[in-house]
């Protein structure tokens, strides 16, 4: 796609989702973070603070932002899981990207907390039930939303932004 801001198109949500749908989400969310490394592996630091798009992130911003908005749905599930139609807390993603933390941090940092929180997320994504991916939580911004639809989200998200990377490196021939 053409779309610098959606490579691979906008988040199109279903109504409810197959459990085979499911696998293949959850498949999805525990290999993003080796894609992840895959998409960054090799660059230098002049080609991490590039944007992907005119007025978008950096690489580096958009690295550190995956396991920070990961974290979040991680804690979305939870919070579904275990209370009734539980309000979650947005956040500013733009904010989060400019603060210091992610300019100075490594990007290590971030790719081992992808691993491990992904680990974490996929043992609980791989033990609900079909129940339980229809319970729900209350976005201030959408409404209603069910964990299967969060899960079908997250395995976009993650592949969203990794082809923000591997469609700049594609742009700027940095793959040879």
């Amino acid at each position: 796609m053409d779309d610098l801001r959606f490579p691979i198109g906008r988040f199109e949500p279903q109504e409810s989702y197959t459990a085979q749908q499911r696998t293949q989400f959850i498949d999805e969310i525990a290999a993003t973070p080796q894609r992840l490394r895959q998409a960054v592996s090799g660059l230098s630091g002049e080609q991490l603070e590039t944007p992907y798009r005119p007025e978008g992130w950096t690489v580096r911003q958009v690295v550190h932002h995956v396991p920070e908005s990961h974290m979040n749905s991680y804690i979305r599930f939870k919070l579904a899981l275990t209370e009734e139609k539980p309000t979650i807390k947005p956040y500013d993603e733009n904010a989060w990207a400019k603060l210091p933390d992610v300019g100075q941090t490594p990007l290590e940092v971030s790719l081992t907390l992808l691993d491990s929180l992904h680990s974490r997320w996929t043992v609980l994504l791989r033990s609900l039930s079909e129940s339980q991916f229809k319970r729900q939580f209350t976005h201030p911004d959408i409404g209603l939303m069910t964990l299967e639809k969060n899960l079908a989200l997250y395995a976009w998200h993650g592949a969203h932004h990794i082809a923000h990377i591997t469609r700049l490196r594609d742009r700027m021939a940095w793959n040879q």
